[in-house]
């Protein structure tokens, strides 16, 4: 680690510095030197002198500062003289710089100050265009201005030649005062400085900027600062539009004021082409009825003290968001902070001890504690004490105590005037004004001789008898406590009376027998972190050793952690390529950063940042965490990417759509950003028994938590403020009820129960994960047209489909360029024909039609005269596998699941499951129950013909649809008989084929194959299989009815988005048992990214 310097001043002017291997601050070594404030940068440190000049230390460095002065000599030759400087009225000066257009004689050099010095005279640069040259160093052309060259031609009538000046700087490693601006105006007496801007975002190691405050609220800019000329060139003033107290610049690009009515101001803009920025922002002040106090400002966080010397940390800064989001307050009582090196915050408390902000990572802004800076003064020697009745509290000027008992004490503090210690800097200025006084003679207090031949020890602290036993956190001095009766001289006669001398022939003043009183601090050019190993900074530094000769006598004030309950930030950073969802759309690379803080009570609050760039200006996104709704993997070019949903980004079908460069990336971000979610929610553990289940057609397993006032009509969550959580998985359905029984089905038709609930509350500690592996096949199309000379072929019109496309035919899918699913999938199977297709095949895999159609599929396996197309399916199997809570049910494939929906105080020794198998038959599963999830067999259920869809509802209300779209009401089934009996034919909707249906307490809902919603009607105890079928609406793919009878679809469209893809889940409105068949739809998640919720979801909110 480097040795670096950490710079503070104290209230009486005096400038010290602490190195990070030393032990001592350093006093500067101009003693007269006084300075109201500093601002430190790497290897330089500026202050505000009390006569309001501006000083600048450089850091000594093996290489020497040096500046070269250059000036032009022009000569034109005429056919009298030659060569000469008689030039014509046209012509540039005689002395000019490169451009010709500015005058510099040799004898118009003159140094900038007294911290410069010449190394010699002018001489001639021998070389032109960095070659050497035998012309005395000119370069000749035609006419000015032109092209030099050294060579000497015919029509040379022009020629000039460089001369070279050195002068070097000589005041590293001492004050040295800035010239005021000549012949410019000079800004008006500042009252505030700041270093910055050396680590600009899009450069590195550049040189810093400077910015002042005038006593008039001006801002102003130091032009021309540079590495060889550290001083700058002169000031320029930026307007702003209210009077500012107070600046701070950080290490990039930010840059904050504080106003003096107390709110902030941002500047933006500030880039390496505009350094001073293009625009202010004014951002209120944290406390609402308290102002700022103190602004300072880092590389990406912005800290403020206010009145009340409260300490704030602002949320969500960044060069692309350089105004925050939001404050949050940290523990401690400062009088001023500082942002240091890497973001390190430097503090005076309100004590006037200097403080250091312990923890503060990249990843913890905010840190989690302040410590004491531990550090003795070189020119403040410490005593031990001399004797058990005397106890030293400073240097050799500095006046001792002795002890005595406590009525004693008490006595002479009432009558001991207590020390008084400055608040502010206008304190300074009364300090230096009344040097030049004569002092008022006053009695002093009574020194003590120093004990020779003794060596220096840490001063004890002494507190007062009202101070022990008192718990102050942050006060390591007790600055009350030094009052006691004073020998000697005194006032009136009868009390003992305490002064101070405040002239330079005294090498201490009040306060300092406690310890030095610090009035600012400047860690901009210390380079620590929280992994540094730094004496001053350890709770076991110099100043925390033990006094054992005093024990008894005193009490010594360990070295303090000061910890409290407090928030904290915690900041998460990446890269990842986002999906600009605008013209011209394209993935883009961009910053991303999770901000979390913890608030005092322990709650958690994030937002998550997005920075990019457009047209090189600096912008951001952000998602306040607590609003995400959804976070699933999306395909998207065969990327690792995945959609982030918000309420408002629902309503607009526009999701932020990221994508990680590997699949561990990707995942480490969604659990990150999943738990974030939760924590934000305080949902905790796996889902609960009411939770609603869902999937996502790439086979995702979606959890809600809903709350028990769901169905309330002055309670109902919006389905696109509806929070949903991934649970680990993959299924193709997934069915639940309210005893916490969640059966799935996978896309090879494997049958899986939820492994996390087991019959008890959940916790973490009953999740029980199991490897699960899904397998499901990935078709192509090849299509051909016949033609009379060659028959059938794949030369197509060019109106026809690509000749190897998707089942719509309207996206070119070839074996070559088709991929599994994403990239969790890999191949298990080459290419192969499927002969089992709906309609059937001939006996090489070809189905015929009369011509590509668009809305009707193949179907016919014979060829027909008219027949000019037809088309093979092509297929191949993936797999995937992972691991989650789910448990196989062996050994039966399935296609359709149902379990009976009942409220979550049912008692039930067994839950009714039925099932299709895939290829129709109809399974009643035994023994489940929430002890059993799996249950112990499947018992066949008598039919004539294959069926697809069953439900069964309370009251054990079984209903089913066949293969052909027949209707069925099971009659007779009971916990008693399982099975039930026969088989009830139900007409179904005129003209309409019912594809999918679900049962509920009293309703039955069916989808038919037009997605139409159908709801049966005359539904009664006495009469269950109900009277006729009312068509409630279009645009529905799927139902789910839960155990109160809410209904659950999922949309085959949303209204407003007519190029949306299916899958938005919808929640009826407006369900009650006056109004079974509801009001209106409310649409929720889905559609966009392609990843919608595909089945059935089951509720039950208590009402």
């Amino acid at each position: 680690m480097p040795i670096t310097l950490l710079w503070a001043v104290d209230v009486y002017g005096r400038v010290y510095s602490l190195s990070t291997a030393g032990q001592r601050w350093e006093r500067a070594d101009d003693r007269l030197l006084e300075l109201k404030r500093v601002t430190a940068g790497k290897g330089r440190c500026w202050g505000i002198g009390c006569d309001h000049h501006v000083y600048l230390n450089m850091m000594p460095s093996e290489t020497p500062i040096r500046y070269r002065e250059e000036t032009y000599e022009n000569q034109r030759w005429n056919p009298v003289d030659g060569f000469t400087d008689t030039l014509l009225p046209t012509d540039r000066w005689p002395w000019s710089d490169v451009t010709g257009m500015n005058p510099q004689p040799l004898h118009s050099f003159q140094l900038p100050s007294h911290s410069w010095e010449w190394e010699g005279d002018w001489y001639v640069d021998q070389s032109c265009g960095g070659e050497p040259s035998q012309t005395g160093g000119w370069e000749y052309a035609v006419d000015f201005p032109a092209n030099f060259s050294p060579d000497k031609k015919w029509n040379s009538c022009v020629r000039r030649r460089r001369w070279i000046r050195y002068r070097r700087y000589i005041a590293q490693g001492t004050w040295a005062k800035i010239p005021l601006d000549s012949p410019r105006k000079p800004p008006l007496p500042l009252c505030d400085i700041s270093c910055g801007g050396w680590e600009m975002s899009d450069h590195s190691g550049r040189y810093p900027y400077l910015w002042g405050v005038s006593q008039q609220g001006q801002v102003w800019f130091r032009e021309g600062i540079h590495p060889r000329v550290p001083e700058g060139s002169g000031w320029e003033e930026v307007e702003v539009p209210k009077e500012v107290a107070q600046l701070s610049a950080g290490p990039g690009d930010l840059l904050w004021g504080l106003l003096w009515d107390g709110n902030l101001l941002v500047r933006t803009g500030l880039s390496l082409d505009s350094p001073t920025g293009t625009s202010w922002i004014e951002v209120e002040s944290p406390g609402k009825e308290v102002e700022a106090l103190h602004v300072a400002v880092g590389a990406s966080v912005v800290w403020v003290v206010t009145k009340d010397y409260k300490v704030w940390f602002r949320r969500g800064v960044n060069s692309h968001n350089p105004c925050g989001s939001g404050w949050i307050s940290v523990g401690g009582e400062m009088m001023m902070v500082d942002v240091g090196l890497n973001d390190q915050v430097w503090a005076v408390g309100e004590d006037r001890g200097l403080y250091f902000r312990m923890g503060v990572t990249a990843s913890e802004p905010s840190g989690n504690g302040w410590i004491p800076v531990s550090a003795h003064r070189n020119d403040t020697p410490v005593l031990e004490a001399a004797d058990p009745s005397v106890v030293p509290l400073g240097g050799a000027d500095t006046p001792t105590l002795p002890l005595e008992t406590e009525d004693t004490h008490v006595t002479a503090q009432q009558n001991t005037p207590k020390p008084f210690i400055p608040a502010s800097d206008s304190f300074i200025n009364s300090l230096v004004s009344d040097r030049d006084k004569p002092s008022t003679p006053q009695p002093s207090i009574t020194e003590l001789p120093q004990e020779e031949g003794r060596d220096p020890s840490p001063a004890p602290i002494l507190p007062s008898p009202e101070a022990v036993g008192q718990d102050h956190p942050w006060s390591n001095v007790d600055l009350e406590a030094q009052s006691a009766q004073m020998s000697g001289p005194t006032l009136g006669g009868s009390s003992a009376g305490a002064t101070y001398d405040l002239g330079l022939e005294s090498s201490q003043a009040v306060g300092e027998a406690d310890g030095p009183v610090w009035a600012w601090i400047s860690g901009g050019g210390c380079d620590v972190d929280s992994e540094s190993h730094v004496s001053w900074l350890s709770p076991t530094g110099p100043l925390t050793k033990p006094l054992d000769h005093l024990c008894g006598l005193i009490t010594y004030l360990v070295t303090p952690v000061f910890s409290f309950p407090h928030q904290s930030v915690w900041v998460r950073k990446g890269s990842l390529r986002w999906w600009r969802d605008w013209k011209p759309q394209r993935w883009v690379d961009v910053g991303v950063a999770l901000e979390q803080s913890t608030k005092a009570d322990g709650k958690k609050d994030s937002i998550f940042f997005v920075y990019y760039s457009q047209y090189d200006e600096k912008k951001y996104l952000h998602v306040f965490i607590n609003e995400v709704t959804v976070l699933v993997p999306v395909l998207r070019d065969c990327h690792y990417a995945f959609a982030v949903y918000t309420g408002q980004r629902t309503r607009q079908r526009w999701p932020l759509v990221l994508a990680a460069q590997t699949e561990k990336d990707m995942n480490d971000w969604l659990c990150l950003l999943s738990e974030c979610c939760c924590e934000c929610r305080g949902i905790t553990g796996p889902p609960s028994r009411q939770a609603l289940w869902s999937t996502t057609t790439k086979g995702d397993i979606m959890v809600h938590e809903p709350s028990f006032t769901l169905e309330a009509p002055s309670n109902t969550v919006a389905c696109d403020h509806m929070f949903w959580r991934q649970v680990p998985g993959h299924l193709r359905c997934v069915e639940s009820n309210s005893l916490g029984l969640v059966w799935g089905i996978g896309w090879d038709g494997t049958a899986w129960v939820y492994s996390g609930h087991c019959g008890q509350q959940p916790t973490p500690d009953a999740v029980q994960m199991h490897q699960q592996a899904d397998v499901r096949s990935v078709h192509v199309y090849e299509n051909q047209r016949w033609n009379p000379m060659t028959g059938y072929t794949d030369k197509g019109l060019p109106t026809d489909r690509p000749m190897w496309s998707d089942e719509s035919g309207l996206k070119e899918c070839t074996k070559g360029n088709t991929h599994p699913p994403s990239p969790q999938w890999s191949w298990v199977s080459e290419w192969a024909v499927d002969y089992n297709v709906p309609g059937g095949t001939d006996k090489e895999g070809w189905q015929y039609a009369a011509d590509f159609p668009t809305l009707v599929p193949f179907t016919r396996p014979i060829f027909f005269l008219q027949d000019i197309s037809w088309t093979q399916n092509h297929e191949r199997l993936c797999e995937i596998t992972l691991r989650g809570p789910w448990q196989q049910v062996p050994p039966i494939p399935l296609s359709d699941i149902s379990l009976m929906p009942c409220l979550a105080q049912s008692r039930m020794d067994q839950v009714p499951l039925w099932a299709i198998s895939d290829k129709g038959d109809v399974l009643c599963r035994l023994g489940v129950s929430p002890q059993n999830p799996a249950g112990s067999s499947w018992l066949h259920v008598g039919t004539d013909q294959p069926f697809k869809s069953v439900s069964i509802g309370g009251a054990n209300q079984v209903w089913a649809i066949a293969k052909d779209g027949s209707v069925f009401y099971r009659g007779s089934v009971s916990p008693q008989n399982p099975a039930g009996e026969c088989w009830y034919h139900i007409p179904s909707p005129q003209r309409q084929t019912l594809k999918q249906l679900s049962v509920g307490r009293t309703s039955v809902f069916a989808v038919d194959e037009n997605s139409n919603l159908w709801y049966r009607q005359g539904l009664t105890p006495s009469y269950p299989q109900g009277s006729a079928w009312e068509l409630i609406s279009n645009n529905v793919t799927k139902v789910s009815v839960g155990p109160l009878d809410q209904v659950w679809t999922i949309a085959d469209g949303v209204p407003g988005f007519p190029t949306e893809t299916p899958g938005a889940v919808c929640h009826r409105l407006g369900v009650g048992p006056m109004q079974p068949k509801g009001q209106y739809w409310d649409y929720g998640i889905g559609v966009r990214p392609k990843q919608p919720p595909e089945t059935k979801t089951s509720t039950d909110p208590k009402l």
